[in-house]
């Protein structure tokens, strides 16, 4: 058990080195290989997660090498979500990919296993050069499958995202440089202890060094104006590859919310809250962005992207408001988003499959300029229509997941976006009325609920053209097809009927991210 923090990162290495090693016509071999390995992180993070839900930290030193010197591997309970977030979405997608993705370019599963090593690395490292290593591990693997079945389109979007992600690693590695140069250590927790001891003279470069490295992480974040590399790559990108690149712009969050709430929160002197007023400002604009782009585009897959973008935004400002309540319900939104933006990705795909060429502007024109063949008598002799079975359950699976990116009860997205609402409205239980609210609490109220309206629109308007109008032929969908697009709304619906554990859970993991001490404690081994 002392050794299950690096099983994450371990597994699929070994896993991604023998699929290289294997002859080209071994692909059953390789997919069985590459299920075999998700599964096996499943298991793995549903064990941490359990470790980690009392509150305890697992900490790895590879090499027994002292922490302030050595990697380290450091498990919490934000670090336990975020890999039970990894392996089922990996899973999904790789089951989906079986039936024909795998065979479109070489080196599928290979570059998968990379994707989820990077990943896993960088969720679990406890220093900021590591972090540096393991997101270019999973960049190097990300380019691989975005440019994954060649084409046009996917080469163009692909070269771009390469282009964007460079200058963003010049950016981390400049930052993360200029950290060091001041503060003489990376490790996460060490510089949380040396921060707010640091001799004014060298504050200011410090402050510097972590404003470039929030510009990387909020590149990656696909933060306003920052993000406009997102949209067209996931477009392009095969389903499997967008649906486990909806959550590489989580790294980007996960990394502003563990920096920020560690090395600049209450106890960091006078860098308390560096960047905070910028990040709720950005993160209200990327919302504000994402809720035009929803109801602008025509597009189901850049629809999609719209929703990451959207996504980003409100973890992005639910960090700049910098409140324990608000936080926690953040993080229940984290999990719902990620479950069902990879769901719809994956969906789309299966609904796009049964579309006749040149539906949309057939049924545009009949729409303008009527029928004139439309025979009355037999519309009012029709009863009704039979719906395949294949369609029900495909538009009952886009249902679920509309609910949820927009928030909407019953489903898991609604408790995360109530819980935000509510942490706004009364921060940290004080039971202050909205006439106590400042003009930022306002502002990000207002961008949560008109986001989640334009969400609404633009799902039902995308539902009705894809579901509804004609015309169209049921898509032959396969049990493995449909499968990881049911376990992952599956996993919402628990989510909502666990709704109790889940926030205990999720505020839980907030209030330790605002008050880190243990986390310090726990890495360094005695009181900071």
């Amino acid at each position: 058990m002392q050794h299950l923090p690096i099983l994450p990162i371990a597994v699929p290495l070994l896993a991604g080195a023998i699929m290289i090693a294997l002859e080209d016509q071994r692909g059953q071999l390789r997919a069985a290989l590459g299920v075999a390995s998700a599964l096996v992180l499943v298991v793995i993070a549903a064990v941490l997660a359990w470790q980690a839900a009392g509150g305890t930290i697992s900490l790895y030193r590879l090499g027994s090498w002292p922490v302030a010197f050595g990697i380290v591997l450091v498990v919490d309970r934000l670090t336990a979500l975020m890999l039970v977030l990894t392996a089922v979405l990996g899973l999904s997608a790789l089951l989906f990919s079986l039936t024909r993705w795998q065979r479109m370019g070489p080196q599928f599963h290979a570059l998968f296993q990379f994707q989820l090593m990077g990943l896993n690395g960088a969720f679990l490292t406890g220093d900021l050069f590591n972090l540096f290593v393991f997101f270019e591990v999973l960049l190097a693997a990300s380019y691989g499958l975005a440019l994954h079945g060649s084409g046009v389109a996917r080469v163009k979007a692909g070269l771009h995202y390469i282009s964007i992600n460079l200058a963003a690693s010049l950016l981390f590695l400049i930052g993360v440089s200029m950290i060091y140069g001041v503060a003489g250590t990376l490790n996460m927790a060490d510089l949380a202890t040396r921060i707010p001891e640091m001799p004014p003279e060298n504050r200011p470069l410090l402050e510097a060094g972590a404003a470039i490295l929030g510009m990387a992480f909020l590149a990656k974040a696909a933060m306003w104006p920052l993000g406009f590399w997102l949209g067209p790559t996931y477009a392009a990108a095969s389903p499997p590859a967008a649906a486990i690149f909806s959550l590489m712009s989580k790294v980007g969050v996960y990394a502003v919310l563990r920096l920020s709430l560690l090395l600049f929160g209450e106890a960091a002197g006078a860098s308390a809250g560096l960047g905070s007023t910028w990040l709720l400002v950005g993160g209200i604009m990327t919302i504000g962005f994402g809720a035009v782009s929803v109801l602008a585009t025509q597009d189901l897959v850049r629809l999609a992207g719209a929703c990451v973008v959207i996504s980003s935004g409100t973890l992005l400002a639910a960090v700049g408001a910098g409140q324990v309540a608000v936080t926690g319900g953040a993080l229940i939104y984290l999990a719902s988003s990620a479950l069902a933006i990879g769901a719809l990705f994956l969906l789309i795909e299966l609904l796009e499959r049964g579309r006749e060429i040149g539906a949309d502007v057939l049924a545009v024109t009949l729409e303008a300029f009527g029928d004139d063949d439309h025979d009355d008598d037999a519309e009012a002799n029709e009863v009704g229509t039979a719906i395949p079975a294949t369609m029900a359950v495909l538009g009952v699976a886009f249902l679920c997941c509309a609910l949820v990116l927009a928030g909407l009860p019953p489903l898991s997205g609604f408790i995360g976006k109530f819980a935000m609402l509510s942490g706004i409205l009364n921060p940290d239980g004080l039971g202050r009325g909205p006439a106590d609210l400042p003009v930022g609490g306002w502002a990000l109220l207002v961008a949560l609920v008109l986001s989640g309206f334009a969400t609404v629109l633009a799902m039902t308007r995308a539902g009705i053209r894809s579901l509804w109008m004609f015309p169209r032929s049921a898509p032959v969908v396969g049990v493995v097809e449909i499968a990881p697009v049911l376990l992952l709304i599956g996993l919402c619906i628990l989510m909502t009927a666990a709704a109790g554990p889940v926030t205990r859970y999720m505020q839980a993991t907030a209030a330790s991210l605002h008050a880190p001490q243990d986390y310090m404690r726990g890495v360094l081994g005695a009181p900071p």
